[in-house]
């Protein structure tokens, strides 16, 4: 809740550091602020309360009126008392006295204190967080507003190692000759590119690097000083100082982050895991055009498969095929899951699908569920493709490319119907659900939607020459 001035208290809950790192030109304004700000003084009652909350110290003076907080703060600048409320008996106040005038904020419990976003494991640690926040928008209001305007991200920071990184990653891949097919010709440094760009370079022989990807910001509690590798000033505060990113460890001001470019660089050490990993975030983490899952099961199951009947419809030993999900959580690419390990395709068949359910973003992505399922009620078939087309364009990249390449494997599928039997619309009624969900948890919006998630599938294989 505000306090009676217009300043405030805000962020959130700690987490554990990782290793830092800190850009070779730090600017030092905001760290000398943060020296500068009161330090908060505890006023301590003269007498013992009666009824003081388990949970408070002797700064708890009781129920007091707000002119009697003020004078007992009067003159000292980051002194504080608890007290409780005249007016709301059961409720709790914090008053601190800061640039000569009494701020009072109404105090919250529930196994740490916070007066806002943030939660703090003392009522000192929130007044010295407080007095900081405080001083800092006060002294520095007109300078924090223009810290995005001229950043460092381009030229040190983060972009550079990220440059700096893909380069040694390309050269060494590019010598090992693991992964001829997504290198390139030159060791060159990854270049920002538009959209637009990005879609029109998916190529066969594309390298992951073209896929967008957004940072994972998440709030984040720093040890020690720690600058942000956006703007190169100073995280102030005590707790939740600015946000990272769990896929790459980007560390940068909550302000900032809003202005960062989509360019995360996920780092392996980051991934626990293959399966319920956000599909861009494993490509980019492991150099891959699409996810390994997809290619290993695929070369598996036309190595030997195709025309295994009901391919896809007949379901393999569920053990068998979280067997398999942990061989690619454990082993990656290394997963042996060969013919001499499971001699049943359907268990092949059963991971891969597996695989696009326990997406947390489904292939076709939640942003266009609505629009394939519009495009799928077109009556007109020219039409109607015409729309897929337009919405497939949206999909993201990584996304679309792991699509494309499916609908070229399911069309190969049907090739072989008179074996396995099966056709693109009992692939449809396969993969419907599994590759597409509504946004909404909603069992109704589900059914109603199954037949228009069958045809979209359906259709994607029979025209995915056209379409892709």
């Amino acid at each position: 809740m505000a306090a009676s001035s217009n300043s405030s208290l805000s962020g959130s809950s700690v987490s554990s550091d990782a290793e830092e790192y800190q850009p070779p030109i730090w600017k030092s304004y905001l760290y000398q602020l943060q020296q500068e700000a009161p330090r908060p003084k505890r006023i301590i009652c003269p007498r013992e309360v009666e009824n003081r909350p388990k949970y408070y110290g002797r700064e708890f003076h009781g129920i007091i009126s707000r002119e009697q907080a003020d004078e007992i703060l009067a003159g000292v600048e980051g002194a504080y008392i608890l007290r409780e409320s005249q007016r709301q008996p059961g409720c709790y106040t914090l008053a601190l006295r800061f640039g000569n005038q009494t701020l009072n904020y109404r105090l919250f419990y529930d196994g740490k204190h916070f007066v806002g976003e943030k939660r703090f494991e003392s009522i000192h640690d929130l007044v010295t967080d407080g007095l900081i926040t405080l001083y800092i928008e006060t002294k520095a209001s007109e300078y924090i507003s223009k810290m995005t305007t001229n950043p460092i991200y381009e030229h040190i920071g983060y972009a550079t190692l990220l440059r700096e990184k893909v380069s040694r990653r390309l050269s060494r891949t590019k010598n090992e000759s693991r992964k001829a097919s997504v290198t390139s010709e030159e060791n060159t440094p990854v270049e920002k590119i538009t959209s637009l760009v990005r879609r029109a370079a998916l190529t066969q022989n594309d390298n992951h690097f073209n896929y967008e990807k957004a940072h994972n910001f998440k709030v984040h509690t720093f040890r020690g000083p720690h600058w942000c590798e956006y703007c190169a000033n100073f995280m102030w505060g005590l707790i939740a100082q600015g946000v990272r990113c769990s896929d790459c460890g980007l560390n940068v001001h909550k302000q900032c982050s809003k202005y960062v470019p989509n360019d995360c660089q996920p780092d392996l050490k980051r991934i626990k895991r293959v399966y319920c990993c956000d599909l861009t975030t494993l490509v980019k983490a492991h150099n891959t055009q699409r996810p390994m899952v997809v290619d290993s099961c695929i070369r598996e199951i036309e190595a030997r498969g195709l025309k295994s009947e009901g391919l896809y419809r007949v379901s393999g030993f569920t053990e068998h095929i979280e067997d398999v999900k942990m061989a690619f959580d454990r082993d990656g690419d290394k997963a042996d899951i060969s013919a001499s390990m499971y001699p049943d395709i359907n268990i092949i068949a059963g991971a891969l699908k597996l695989y696009f359910r326990d997406l947390p973003i489904p292939v076709i992505t939640y942003d266009t569920y609505s629009k394939f399922i519009e495009a799928a009620k077109i009556s007109n078939p020219d039409e109607r493709l015409e729309a897929i087309h337009e919405v497939l364009m949206l999909l993201p990249a990584a996304h679309y490319e792991t699509l494309r390449y499916l609908m070229i494997h399911l069309k190969k599928v049907t090739l072989h119907e008179k074996e396995n039997f099966m056709n693109a619309e009992n692939l449809g009624i396969v993969f419907g659900p599994t590759l597409m969900r509504p946004p909404e948890d909603s069992t109704l919006a589900t059914l109603n939607d199954m037949r228009y998630q069958k045809l979209i599938v359906q259709i994607l294989i029979e025209n995915e020459d056209v379409l892709f």
